[in-house]
């Protein structure tokens, strides 16, 4: 294990090799003890002051490696971390090459080190290790049995999590039924049809301009009418004078008969032009309709009508899901009454080895002098809970003086 420093206080830069077993740091005051253990609470995740920086320098870094091949950060069974810090505040923490948050630092490092000063008992007053504390002290017997009970409790929560994708849960199952089957309903009343957005747009656009057509349409009827007939009876009138201008007029006339068909045509477009009040209304509620589902289910009507051929699909498979669900229902309860039985002999353990833990502590705090204070392991059996380490919550608990009443050790 190897510790580098650069730019802390005092320290230009330092490197000190911790292998070997136990090491001590001595020395004269101001010589740099403090801020080396400074050093490794800063890569720790600990709290960093700008004031610690080396005069004249913007940054300070320290970088630690650790030989942990058990650790799956570890590369080649090691572990590089490191943590640089600028005067403006700015952090950059790593873990082998990985950027990570001073918070995940924190908590990656709380596996490896452990400071314990005057008032900082980290690992010991945190109540959530005590259990493996005690679990640690309790030997193989309970280890054994502990590694049986986690396997049962990996099967316990993947089948949990497969019954909450499945809908297990009968209220939050019937709740999704409910839900699918309203949206089903909402989308077949509507009884969409392909395009017909676009041909409802259409027809209000007629509507709101069917004015302007009506009255454009009439004129065009009438100059066809007019015009047409003017011009045939003005070639009529010297038609006998010359061949030409009879054949005009006999060119002019088929052309006027194609014209009519044109009017005919015409007289048509005009009645389509006549709308009244409540079409017009229809047609607006018909998109609002549109517009609405669009909203709430795709965003044309091909992809509504694929949403509702989904949701029958879902709907269908959570109806039809229940029987494997109560294959798994019945897993669980066979897997809970193994996990059970277990957790009640792990208890048993863990209240031998609590009292025993209990016994020897307190016999080495009358050898140091304590011998009032107290020491006690409370092991807790919860009944209607499973833990990862089973079913049982461990806390350490300390009397100082004779009357006193026993307090959490932290």
């Amino acid at each position: 294990n190897i510790l580098h420093i650069k730019n802390i206080g005092i320290i230009d830069e330092l490197t000190i090799n911790l292998n070997g077993g136990f090491n001590v740091l001595t020395g004269e005051t101001g010589a740099g003890k403090t801020l080396i253990i400074d050093s490794i609470g800063i890569i720790s995740g600990g709290r960093f002051s700008k004031e610690m920086i080396r005069k004249g320098e913007n940054t300070s870094y320290i970088e630690i490696c650790m030989y942990e091949p058990n650790s799956k950060e570890a590369i080649d069974g090691n572990i590089i971390v490191s943590r640089q810090i600028w005067a403006n505040g700015r952090n950059m923490c790593k873990i082998n090459g990985r950027m990570v948050t001073v918070n995940e630092l924190k908590e990656f490092m709380s596996e490896f080190i452990e400071i314990h000063g005057q008032n900082d008992t980290q690992g010991l007053l945190d109540s959530k290790k005590h259990l493996s504390y005690l679990d640690g002290f309790s030997g193989t017997k309970l280890s054994n049995l502990k590694e049986k009970y986690q396997k049962l409790y990996l099967e316990y929560t993947r089948i949990q999590k497969e019954l909450k994708a499945n809908f297990g849960d009968d209220k939050e199952r019937q709740r999704k039924i409910d839900l699918l089957q309203y949206q089903i309903k909402e989308i077949e009343e509507a009884n969409l049809k392909e395009n017909e957005e676009e041909e409802l747009e259409e027809q209000r656009n007629i509507i709101a301009n069917s004015a302007k057509i009506s009255e454009n349409l009439q004129k065009a009827n009438s100059l066809i009418e007019d015009g047409g007939s003017m011009a045939i009876r003005a070639l009529e009138k010297i038609e006998d004078i010359d061949k030409k201008y009879q054949e005009t007029s006999t060119n002019l006339k088929n052309l006027y008969y194609e014209l009519q068909e044109v009017a005919r045509d015409i007289s048509g477009y005009k009645e389509d032009t006549y709308f009244d009040e409540n079409e017009r209304n229809e047609i607006e509620e018909r998109l609002d309709l549109i517009r609405l589902l669009k909203r709430k289910y795709g965003n044309t009507i091909r992809e509504i009508l694929e949403y509702r051929e989904e949701t029958e699909k879902e709907l269908d498979r959570i109806e039809n899901v229940e029987e494997y669900n109560n294959k798994l229902k019945s897993k669980l309860k066979e897997i809970e009454t193994e996990m059970t039985e277990k957790a009640k002999e792990m208890h048993k353990i863990r209240k031998l080895s609590g009292n025993k833990l209990s016994l020897e502590i307190n016999n080495e705090l009358k050898e140091l002098e304590m011998k009032n204070a107290k020491i006690s392991v409370n092991v807790k059996y919860i009944e209607d809970e499973f833990f990862a380490t089973g079913k049982d919550i461990v806390k350490f608990y300390i009397a100082t003086n004779i009357g006193e009443e026993e307090k959490e050790l932290a």
